[in-house]
């Protein structure tokens, strides 16, 4: 995932590193510099821990945000990106690189035991974690734009990978719901999600009939088939893992990205 250290350049007073990106930039417009396929960030120092430890920030839910723009440099040939065009795999990437650099690969953290139910402690190396297969060359270069048919209905959905401009939009929409979401005690996570990352229908682009769509008339089979299609073919890190119950059982499960992720105990 991360090259090794680089040492102090001229320009630069600080080390860094350069992380290869899951996408490798394939999805990326080619005037865009995240089409490189690369981003450079620098190591942590007690000034990013001034803004993990920000309760402003955390308060806010922009603490990682601002954690990414100090530690971003660049493109990996000077030239600057914007965070609001990563798609959300590469942010990981980039998430999880910088907790190795400042904070070591082994990460521990609590998870339910999938046999007995009860909390266990496991930890796991964060430089073993793997990226999601993609053959790009069935897709087409330097477009996030895609296309899947339904098994069911057989509609012909146009859709995009999200981005982290989507996913702070994703965050305000869901905000602003909270006050259903506790009359109702029904979460729209889901149906948010998709309604971003859908964009059109049948040829038809319009927001409402996207909305009316997923609301409304997408069949449960369909949908579920199409977040998986969508996890397939989107390039991201792999948080997958064997986790091994007291008994033997061996179970696949998910790395749990948990506040000790970038908070790990002292």
């Amino acid at each position: 995932m991360t090259k090794p250290a680089q040492p102090l350049s001229k320009e630069l007073e600080f080390p860094t590193e350069l992380v290869t990106l899951p996408s490798t930039g394939y999805f990326y417009p080619s005037d865009n510099s995240l089409a490189s396929g690369k981003v450079r960030i620098k190591y942590m120092t007690a000034r990013e821990e001034d803004i993990l430890t920000s309760k402003n920030l955390i308060n806010k839910g922009i603490v990682l945000d601002e954690l990414l723009k100090a530690l971003i440099i660049d493109n990996g040939d000077g030239q600057p990106i914007n965070m609001d065009d990563l798609l959300l795999g590469d942010k990981n990437a980039i998430l999880i690189s910088a907790r190795i650099l400042g904070y070591g690969p082994e990460y521990e953290f609590e998870i339910n035991d999938p046999t007995t139910g009860e909390k266990t402690k496991d930890s796991v190396d964060l430089n073993q974690l793997s990226t999601n297969e993609v053959n790009f060359s069935e897709y087409t270069k330097g477009s996030n734009e895609f296309i899947f048919e339904l098994p069911v209905s057989k509609k012909t959905l146009g859709f995009k990978i999200l981005t982290h401009k989507d996913e702070k939009e994703i965050d305000i929409e869901l905000k602003k719901m909270k006050k259903f979401t506790k009359a109702t005690g029904i979460e729209h996570d889901i149906t948010t999600r998709m309604k971003r990352a859908i964009i059109s229908i049948d040829g038809d682009s319009e927001k409402n009939s996207i909305n009316k769509f997923v609301d409304t008339q997408f069949l449960a089979q369909d949908s579920r088939a199409f977040r998986t299609h969508l996890k397939n073919i989107a390039p991201d890190v792999d948080l997958s893992y064997n986790y091994t119950s007291p008994d033997g059982t061996e179970t696949e499960v998910q790395v749990p990205m948990t506040v000790s992720f970038f908070w790990p105990s002292s």
